[in-house]
């Protein structure tokens, strides 16, 4: 992370009252209690999910927090960037309105005020953080302690010279932007999703290292803004994790806004040549260079398992987390974790589902299995792209039977009419049994509308209550039921469509 780079504007009255909630100037811990039914290491979402949760079942809790309550979702990750996607959002919609006939003012195009954007979000943020507030917590019971939490042993943990004895505890402490190992990154400094929300002005060039959903998202929010903008990945395409036509939709779609898109290359080096940042890259046993005004690097998360002392507390870990069993315990029973520690899931609403299956497990003697949990996710690039469940080449490794089923959605009523025909909706099926195994939207709010299959997945129902569903008309949504009509279609085969030639005729 650039060292001169802030978290927050100190200085900016949004970020002031954002910190008011979230890291109180004038907070005091309270005197330890003599022993919690509950010890919550982080205030993210899975801690405040656990630590809420437990106080509201009448348990004795505490939470404890390094940094700020609300952890990377609402200070620098979902919160912010969705703000200011938003913002982007209108800058291309304005753009874009001739298309509906709407004939720009005499005055010209729409400016951009880029700073009035990031204030907006800045304010929006603010306005929610009540609600992953200390004030909030301690409200609702729960004992909020301050500081670097580090365990001592297998049931006690300290913080700012207090000890905190515990007869369960969960470890939540999240994960951070991690950084690739680039000759010069360090030296020539960077932002990472914990900085770039701190741009009052736009960067006439923003250089993105990583092609992944922060990488995508950010590299269009800044190019609607109008800045320069070139994403730098070594695999050959953006959002490596989605079916590949899933990906190059919204590939095009960047290209056609001007992103450039340096791919398939490898990173040899980033210097710093006076007030600019070049990377330098390798591609096809040819050098080129990539000048920034900033340097975005998004390749991933890492977990923060430093500084806990998990050691003595018998809790195992390496370089990908906190170790848990199918029932989110570490090797130490009285411990458990949950969210961005632990799980290749690092999403906020996976931590959420996660702290809730701890608190069932912990207190009720739950047996639930996290890898029983059905988690969408959703990169919220325009179009979005959004998936739940298995892809037909993992359902395939599991020896499945795998039908899949498309539908794009220039054959879907109100994507045309919305101007929106670019894009997919896709299910696969289990081709013996009609069980919906997964499924991918790719659409302007796909995020949306993946609900649909995730509910059909959690419930395991078939392909054919899709088609059973009515939907509004004219939706997006339909996308699903014509899906489901499609699969209903493939059970048509020539023998059943005699006999229900026949069964006709003999009704008549």
């Amino acid at each position: 992370m650039t060292p001169t780079a802030p978290l927050l504007l100190e200085t900016d009255p949004f970020d002031q009252a954002l910190l008011a909630h979230v890291r109180p100037a004038t907070w005091k811990n309270p005197l330890p209690a003599n022993r919690y039914d509950l010890v919550v290491v982080g205030a993210g979402t899975a801690g405040l999910v656990s630590a809420l949760g437990a106080a509201g079942l009448g348990a004795r809790v505490a939470m404890v927090e390094r940094a700020f309550l609300g952890g990377d979702c609402l200070n620098h990750g979902c919160v912010p960037s969705k703000g200011v996607i938003r913002a982007s959002r209108a800058v291309y919609d304005a753009h874009e309105a001739g298309e509906f006939g709407v004939v720009a003012s005499p005055g010209g195009p729409a400016r951009i005020d880029f700073a009035a954007a990031m204030a907006r979000m800045r304010r929006l943020r603010a306005s929610i953080a009540h609600n992953d507030s200390a004030a909030r917590a301690a409200s609702l019971g729960v004992d909020v302690f301050l500081g670097a939490g580090r365990f001592t042993g297998p049931a006690s943990l300290d913080v700012a010279g207090a000890t905190l004895r515990f007869k369960r505890a969960v470890i939540a402490s999240g994960a951070r932007a991690a950084a690739p190992a680039i000759p010069g990154l360090e030296e020539a400094g960077y932002r990472t999703n914990e900085t770039i929300f701190t741009l009052t002005t736009l960067p006439r060039r923003l250089a993105v290292i990583g092609a992944g959903p922060i990488g995508c998202e950010l590299a269009q929010a800044f190019r609607r803004f109008g800045a320069e903008v070139t994403i730098i990945a070594d695999g050959p395409r953006v959002l490596p994790r989605e079916d590949p036509d899933a990906s190059a939709v919204l590939q095009r779609q960047l290209e056609k806004e001007g992103v450039r898109l340096a791919l398939g290359g490898k990173l040899v080096r980033v210097e710093r040549r006076g007030a600019e940042r070049v990377v330098v890259v390798e591609r096809g046993g040819l050098r080129e260079e990539v000048a920034c005004d900033e340097l975005l690097v998004a390749i991933g998360r890492a977990p923060n398992v430093e500084g806990l002392g998990l050691e003595a507390a018998g809790v195992a870990f390496d370089r990908t987390g906190v170790l848990v069993d199918a029932h989110l315990r570490t090797a130490n029973k009285r411990i458990y974790a949950a969210g961005d520690v632990c799980s290749a899931f690092k999403f906020t609403h996976a931590a959420d589902a996660m702290a809730r299956m701890v608190l069932r497990n912990a207190f009720f003697f739950g047996r639930g299995r996290a890898d029983s949990l059905v988690i969408p996710w959703a990169t919220y690039t325009d179009p979005e792209v959004a998936h739940v469940g298995m892809t037909a080449a993992q359902a395939a490794a599991r020896g499945v039977a795998v039908r899949t089923l498309t539908v794009p959605f220039s054959e879907v009523d109100r994507a045309i009419l919305d101007g929106e025909p670019e894009g997919f909706a896709r299910i696969h099926v289990d081709a013996t049994s009609g069980r919906l195994l997964g499924a991918t939207a790719v659409a302007r709010h796909a995020g949306e509308m993946i609900g649909e299959p995730t509910l059909a997945l959690g419930h395991r129902l078939s392909a054919a209550a899709l088609s059973a569903t009515i939907h509004p008309y004219p939706t997006q949504a339909e996308a699903w039921r014509k899906l489901g009509d499609a699969w209903q279609r493939t059970k048509l085969t020539p023998r059943t469509k005699s006999l229900l030639s026949w069964i006709l005729r003999w009704r008549s």
